[in-house]
């Protein structure tokens, strides 16, 4: 049986490590908040690792699920002394392609293998472990490390080598922010014309104009209220990612650009809400408009 370790308790990484030990593959898990991984491994029976190399000497198949690039190569910094050659380190964090490369890179000078994996389907989708994963790194290393990805994901896509992956998670945080623009921004218009909005979802969600963010997150903005999926300061986190991987290219994206402004915007508390928060900044145009 495949031993798998987990690193990084947050919002995603807690119900995916719940899952994997529902398919019996967790074997020990370790978080920067020691608390965090107590009292997962009190629930599930499994060790709390006091550090990422004990965690690392534990398993076969380390999952890791950090908030940003340095968080990812500390982790990895910090495994290496312990990992054995044939050991796979996943990484369902959010970074910059090349972030990921250079862990890849790094693991590769003592023989331990990475799939960069990040994750797409909100706090909902970790939670029933029906994720979309999409995975840079060597398919020999995908078909060992499948076991767990299957426990956490129900669409697993290989993009292609190291980094693929996360630049395939960075194509869909700019779609995620034109969605966000375009739901937000329709419902508050739909709002200001007086219509029932729970009609107007109703209506809109079968049509061509449907979306999973409009029949999930437009019940709950409509109401005033932003339940967590995906905290907008996470998102405006990988909106600089994608800036920054744009201006390699020497090009400006009009709707990331957008977005993190809209977004620099909104009430500071906001940061922590869930990204639909950005309906707030829309309704206030229409509160605004007559002044």
């Amino acid at each position: 049986m495949l031993r798998v370790g987990f690193a990084g308790l947050g919002a995603m990484g807690l119900p995916m490590a719940r899952n994997l030990h529902r398919a019996g593959l967790l074997t020990a898990a370790w978080n920067r908040t020691a608390a965090k991984a107590e009292a997962l491994c009190a629930e599930t029976g499994t060790a709390a690792a006091a550090t990422p190399s004990d965690l690392a000497a534990q398993c076969d198949v380390i999952v890791t699920c950090v908030s940003a690039d340095q968080d990812l190569l500390d982790v990895v910094e910090a495994m290496l002394p312990a990992l054995a050659a044939d050991v796979i380190v996943v990484d369902c964090s959010t970074v910059a392609a090349q972030t990921a490369r250079t862990a890849a890179a790094r693991l590769a000078e003592v023989g331990a293998g990475f799939l960069d994996c990040p994750v797409s389907g909100g706090t909902e989708g970790a939670v029933a472990g029906t994720l979309s994963i999409m995975v840079g790194g060597a398919a020999e290393h995908l078909q060992r490390a499948r076991p767990a990805l299957e426990a956490m994901g129900s669409n697993i896509v290989h993009m292609g080598p190291a980094g693929a992956g996360q630049a395939a998670k960075a194509t869909n945080q700019i779609m995620v922010a034109g969605i966000n623009q375009a739901v937000t921004e329709a419902l508050a218009f739909g709002r200001a014309q007086g219509l029932p909005m729970e009609k107007v979802i109703a209506a809109l969600e079968t049509g061509a104009a449907g979306n999973w963010f409009l029949s999930k997150r437009g019940p709950s903005m409509i109401r005033g209220e932003f339940p967590l999926g995906f905290k907008v300061a996470l998102h405006a986190k990988d909106l600089e990612i994608c800036r920054r991987m744009a201006a390699d290219l020497g090009v400006k994206l009009p709707v990331v650009e957008m977005t993190l402004l809209h977004y620099a915007r909104l009430p500071e508390h906001s940061a922590d809400e869930d990204i639909s928060a950005l309906f707030r900044l829309k309704s206030d145009m229409f509160e605004t408009s007559d002044d």
